[in-house]
Formats: C-alpha cells, structure tokens, sequence
C-alpha cells in the first residue's frame, strides 16, 4: 500500500453508548444515514461506528438495523471493551451515571454525554479527573438541545469577554406558561396537556420547579467564566405558582411570563446567576420563543449580541448534538491533538448573592378591601426607600363589592434583599391576607 492510500485510509474510532433509549436511538440512526458523510467531512481521517451499547434490558427489541451483538447489560462492558475510544453517557441520573464517566475518564477515554445535573452538581469531581487523565468531557446536548450553544460559547466567543447570556432553556415550562397565556388554561391544565402531547414527563418536577434550566445556565457560567460553580449559590424559582391572574395582569401590562434564566457579570466581577417566572416586554425577542423551543442571548464585550434559538429538546436535535460532540473527539483522537474538552481555569466561582441584584419588580398583594389600604402599603414602601411607579387594582364587573381584592404595585429598581425585608412589614398589616406574589420585571 502506497503511502497516499494509507492515509486516504480512515482510522477506526470505537463508539459506546450506555443508554439506548431516545436519543441512543437517535445516535444510532443518525451515525448510520450519515456515517460517509462525516467521513468525507474529516477528509478521510476517520470512519466512526458504534461498537457496544449497555441497555438495562438485553431481551427489549430494538432497532432493526442494530446487531444483537451490539447489546449488554453491564456498563462495565462498555467501558472496559479496548475498542471503544468514545463513552456516551444517556441514561441521566447522578448515581450510576457518575460511576460510568468517572470509570472511562480514569482509563483515559473521551466522554460525551447530555447529562446537565450530573456536571452542574458534581462536575468538580469529574472535571478533575478529566485533567488528571488527559481525558475530555463532550457536553453540547446538556444545554439547548440541539443549538450549538456549548461550542459557541466555548469555541467563537473564545475572544469575548462575555457580558451577559440570557434564555428560555426549558421547553416544557416555556409550553406551559404559553398555554396558560395564550388559552387560559390554568396551571394544572397546561402541565396535563403537556404531558399528553409527551412534552412533560410523567414526573415533571425538574422541569417545572426551575433546576433543569438552573443546571444548564450552571454549565454555561462555568464554560464562561472558567470555575465550576456550587449549586448552592444559584437562585432558582420554578412556574408552579404561576397563576392565570398573573399572566393577565402582564399581559395587560405590555408582558408576557417566562421561565428565565440569567447569567450577567457586572463590572465588579461578581456574576448574578438565577432563574425564575419573569415579566419579559412584549417588545423583546425573547418574549416571542413559543411552544418547546428555547433561544439564548448573548453578549460579547467583543462580538455585541446574539441570539441562538432552535429547539431545546428531542431525539433528533440532542442526538445531533450528541454526534457533534463524538466528530469533535474523533478529530482529536485520529490527530492526535491535545483535547479540546472544558477544563476550569479559575478558581473563584464569584456567584453574586440574589439579595444584591436588582431589578424592578411587579408585586401582588391579596388584601381586604377597605379605605386606607393602599396608602398603609405605600408608606411602608416609601418608609424603606422602595419607589412605586405604579398601582393597579381591577374591579371584577360580575362582583363589583367583593372584600378581598388584588392589588398590584409595580416597583422601581431595587436590591432584593431590600424588597424580601419590606415585604416582610408589609405582610404584617392586618389587611394583607397571604404572602405577597413576587416577579421580576426584566430589564433586557
């Protein structure tokens, strides 16, 4: 064989997926269909192919074009096959998923993986051992589905001090709170019908409650700014006491509600990381992401702004970011380059306490209606230095006499931990009947 037909000769690089559900199938079939294309793409240098796949029941039918030879039910054996360069952790979960990557970064394999709790709660752990052994993290379909956010944060804004990043980054909650403004459905009927249309999962918990898109706007802090941060410092508030009666006061106001996570570093360095319901303006690009899709604003000292939306979750789109990520590590192990996986390069996570972030805020309070009570709530307010720049209060025509109504106050700009003490007084009046309803007015 001559030399120029040695190398036209693709290396072999050994795949093993542990998972084989949605997006493992996902993986499979889009390896298969475009299997020559991605050769040709890397100019011949190497052929990928899926060599050993771990599932939890071996006796399942699978796909058709998949050997029954592929298959086992010990991760272990996927790990430990000297064919596999290439581990796909997909089978979520923080446990068992751990003992997998940490097992195949300790024999010095790449690892790809989706898993966005896994390496927002314990990536300390595994990114150290991803130095220790020379061996990369691939984690592209963790964040957004199949927009290549990941890449882009890590790859084109290399250059950039980034300023802020901005999403919608859960496609079930941004379902629900559409459906709840667009159809009024109240809360409980748009998660069920989400569920219906295989939107939600039976146990929706982590995408209603906020820490999906907490874990994911986690790992993009991290690829930004360099340290592996502690869930812990992370403010996070979830859409289930999101209620028709607030959607319709924003809505009314010139808003609509998302599920928002923000990422923002100000001048003194300290980063403000949280997410919760938020009143968004109408008038901005992000109030317009609808249905399952997520989008993500970024801004760049350097490159200005950005917007990357597409869909945030499915079989196609994550088992395309999946593959991107196995081309990315097939390109380093067939050249034999140093990895280009996420390390920390900082060791201060900087995380801005929420009780110092500001924003203005819209507030309602469930109160007795009676002479004096919103002059008793404004004097409060007034008293602490909180700035009102609004009051509203609707008559219900059907009951125009009822005692207890809502009353709304639109607030200026203030630290949060200003407004939670205020709150506290204010609750305190005899008139104001529950705790006060609270949501962010963002400034985009």
């Amino acid at each position: 064989m001559t030399e120029q037909q040695q190398s036209n000769t693709p290396q072999q690089v050994g795949v093993g997926l542990v998972g084989f559900g949605t997006v493992g199938t996902g993986v499979w079939e889009t390896i298969q269909k475009n299997g020559e294309l991605i050769t040709g793409r890397s100019n011949h240098q190497f052929q990928i192919n899926i060599v050993k796949a771990a599932v939890r029941d071996i006796s399942k039918k699978r796909i058709d074009d998949a050997p029954a030879e592929l298959f086992t039910a010990d991760w272990n054996d996927v790990v430990n096959d000297n064919s596999v360069d290439i581990v796909v952790e997909l089978i979520g979960g923080t446990t068992t998923a751990f003992d997998i990557v940490a097992a195949a970064l300790k024999l010095g394999k790449t690892v790809v993986t989706g898993n966005k709790a896994l390496l927002a709660e314990r990536g300390a752990e595994l990114f150290a051992l991803s130095q220790q052994h020379n061996a990369a993290i691939h984690f592209e379909a963790a964040v957004a589905g199949g927009i290549p956010i990941i890449k882009a944060v890590q790859d084109s804004y290399v250059g950039n001090d980034i300023e802020s990043m901005v999403g919608i980054i859960n496609g079930t909650s941004n379902y629900i709170l559409e459906r709840m403004t667009t159809a009024g459905l109240a809360y409980p009927e748009a998660l069920k019908e989400a569920q219906e249309l295989g939107y939600a999962e039976a146990d929706p918990t982590l995408d209603v409650n906020g820490w999906d898109a907490a874990h994911k706007a986690i790992l993009l802090a991290t690829l930004a700014y360099g340290s592996v941060i502690d869930p812990e410092e992370v403010y996070v508030r979830g859409i289930e006491r999101v209620t028709s009666t607030d959607i319709e006061f924003a809505k009314n106001l010139g808003y609509n509600v998302k599920l928002l996570s923000v990422v923002h570093k100000h001048e003194d360095g300290k980063v403000e990381l949280r997410t919760q319901p938020s009143f968004i303006p109408k008038s901005h690009i992000l109030s317009s992401v609808n249905g399952v899709f997520n989008a993500v604003a970024v801004k760049g000292d350097a490159s200005g702004d950005a917007l990357f939306y597409g869909r945030g979750a499915g079989k196609e789109p994550t088992a395309s970011s999946v593959v991107a990520d196995i081309v990315d590590a097939a390109h380093t192990i067939s050249s034999r380059a140093p990895h280009r996986g996420f390390l920390p390069y900082s060791d201060e996570s900087n995380v801005k306490k929420i009780e110092d972030t500001t924003t203005p805020y819209y507030v309602r309070f469930d109160v007795t209606d009676r002479p004096g009570v919103v002059a008793e709530i404004a004097q409060i307010l007034a008293n602490d230095g909180v700035g009102i720049s609004g009051t509203h209060s609707p008559v219900d025509p059907e009951n125009p006499d009822k005692e207890f109504v809502d009353m709304v106050f639109l607030l200026h700009t203030c630290p949060f931990g200003k407004l939670k003490a205020t709150l506290k007084k204010v609750l305190a009046l005899d008139s104001v009947n529950s705790e006060p309803v609270v949501f962010r007015i963002e400034n985009l």
